[in-house]
């Protein structure tokens, strides 16, 4: 028999967490078509995998990659990792449905990097946004999920206000449009804005439309990140008797450090109520974010053109800045927030720096900083903020419960956003748990690691056919040195591709071949119930 592919020699570990086995793999119209030994069968193309693992493609669960594969179509960032599927529409963020008040795109540090081009106009709803990027070319998988903020700004509800009857009615529609037209689910992002405008009554009523259809669940990044966040987010799936996904966990407060066992056990109680709830993580101790997380809401209500008048009224301003200073995110260090990203014109001498320094350096407190910042970038800079311990960390990544996902971006290391300091989880959050913390400090086994970034994730997105290796499963393939494997991007210089994978697979298409990208763009728009 011949094959298109041959993988010799590999040790596989196929997703579903059982133990590591020797074969070979035959893969036909990109597809598993025998596991098994095949010295005497011919192919168009053999990988030698003597001494390496092959695994299915990774499933990144939680990404902002919505719109930056149109400007770096191979995602260098994150195919050098071992990912062939890329989660989108996350923390309520999402190019599509555009209506009244168009496309919410003016956050551009979540959907992706700043200065990022809006391509909106070319689409207005997901299968205008599927189409477009297919029609461009992309390296990778995306999965799309609707943004609840998306929603907000398509029926123009962006104030602080309760959401009228008729734009709930008009939201409840645009979001059966877009699960109907292959959305997985629906994602909220309670502490960002407009989303943490709706109430969890509200959120509820939304969601409810969804529980008639089957593998459709709620992602969110919760209204806090502590237990009483997790207590809404179960509320919700409870309420509206729908699925929880809890977005990138963490414990940020440091009166909770060290109490990720007392979380967690939130999650296994809500589990003995029936609620199918899981959580994704990324394994950094600092986070990345917008600036105007530490602005209060009630500030950022409208558009972008009301906040910044807000910034501009001398009275306002001080109430804002008092709040600032207080903290809304609890006790402000500003020693840990990095900036990361502004369009600034004197980015160079901004970006690298933390708000403490820069206060300093113009003789102003750190509040103020924060106020002219956000001014001068229109309300775009974002910042790197280290506030977890290891401790939790680990605790999460090892959690049966748990899965991963990078809250990272498919860029390119040369491309557009080359000049910007974004976290290193852009390029190393998958070879980072492979090498340091299953190699190095073995919290968890290469079999459970591997189950978490595949079959885990496959099975949350009811993706029958891919995240296992199997019998006609889609060929997303990753292979790599288990002792090699490595991320080597740093806070300092985060655009270093991770090492150690040397042959990834998309839909049966060689993607990267001997540690170098093949320039083929082989990825789909992967819909709900779809292959």
């Amino acid at each position: 028999m011949d094959f298109d592919i041959i993988i010799k020699n590999g040790t596989i570990i196929d997703g579903t967490g059982r133990d590591r086995f020797y074969s070979d793999l035959g893969i036909n119209n990109g597809k598993i078509d025998v596991i098994a030994n095949l010295n005497n069968n011919t192919s168009k193309t053999n990988i030698d995998a003597t001494g390496l693992v092959v695994t299915p493609g990774f499933i990144d669960m939680h990404t902002h990659s919505d719109v930056s594969l149109l400007d770096n179509p191979e995602g260098e960032s994150k195919i050098f990792q071992g990912i062939t599927s890329e989660v989108i529409g996350n923390c309520s963020y999402s190019p599509f449905p555009v209506g009244k008040s168009g496309s919410f795109t003016y956050s551009p540090y979540v959907i992706g990097p700043p200065n990022t081009d809006d391509d909106s106009d070319q689409w207005n709803d997901l299968n205008g946004w599927a189409s477009f990027h297919e029609s461009r070319g992309i390296g990778m998988n995306l999965i799309p999920q609707v943004g609840q903020a998306a929603l907000q700004y398509a029926v123009g509800a962006i104030e602080k206000r309760s959401v009228s009857k008729e734009e709930m009615k008009e939201m409840q529609t645009l979001l059966i449009e877009a699960i109907e037209q292959g959305a997985f689910s629906i994602t909220t992002g309670l502490s960002l804005y407009p989303s943490g405008y709706m109430s969890t009554n509200e959120i509820i009523t939304l969601c409810k439309v969804l529980n008639k259809y089957t593998n459709v669940f709620y992602a969110t990044h919760a209204r806090e990140i502590n237990d009483n966040g997790i207590e809404e987010a179960i509320k919700i799936g409870l309420e509206a008797e729908i699925p929880v996904q809890y977005s990138h966990i963490a414990l940020v407060d440091q009166n909770q450090h060290g109490k990720a066992a007392e979380i967690l056990q939130i999650f296994e109680d809500a589990t003995t109520k029936g609620l199918d709830i899981t959580y994704d993580v990324y394994p950094y101790t600092a986070a990345q974010g917008g600036l105007n997380q530490s602005i209060p809401g009630w500030a950022q209500s409208g558009t972008l053109n009301d906040y910044m008048n807000r910034l501009g009224d001398t009275n306002i301003r001080k109430k804002i800045r008092k709040e600032v200073e207080d903290g809304i995110l609890g006790t402000p260090s500003w020693k840990s927030w990095i900036i990361a990203n502004t369009p600034h014109k004197n980015a160079d001498k901004i970006i690298g720096k933390s708000v403490h320094e820069i206060a300093i350096d113009r003789g102003i407190d750190p509040a103020e900083t924060i106020l002219q910042l956000e001014e001068e970038s229109y309300g775009t800079v974002s910042a790197v903020i280290h506030n977890r311990i290891e401790e939790d960390l680990q605790y999460f990544l090892a959690h049966p419960l748990g899965m991963y996902g990078s809250d990272g971006v498919a860029i390119s290391p040369k491309g557009k956003y080359s000049s910007e300091k974004h976290h290193p989880r852009f390029y190393g959050t998958y070879p980072r748990i492979l090498g340091h913390y299953v190699r190095g400090k073995s919290i968890l086994t290469l079999e459970q690691a591997i189950h978490k970034m595949t079959g885990k994730p496959a099975k949350r997105l009811n993706l029958k056919n891919r995240g296992v290796i199997k019998k006609d499963a889609i060929a997303d393939i990753t292979i790599f040195n288990p002792e090699t494997i490595s991320d080597k991007a740093t806070f300092e210089d985060p655009h270093l591709v991770s090492e150690g994978v040397t042959d990834v697979l998309v839909n049966g298409i060689p993607v990267i071949t001997d540690g170098k990208h093949t320039k083929l763009l082989p990825g789909k728009i992967l819909r709900r119930n779809s292959d």
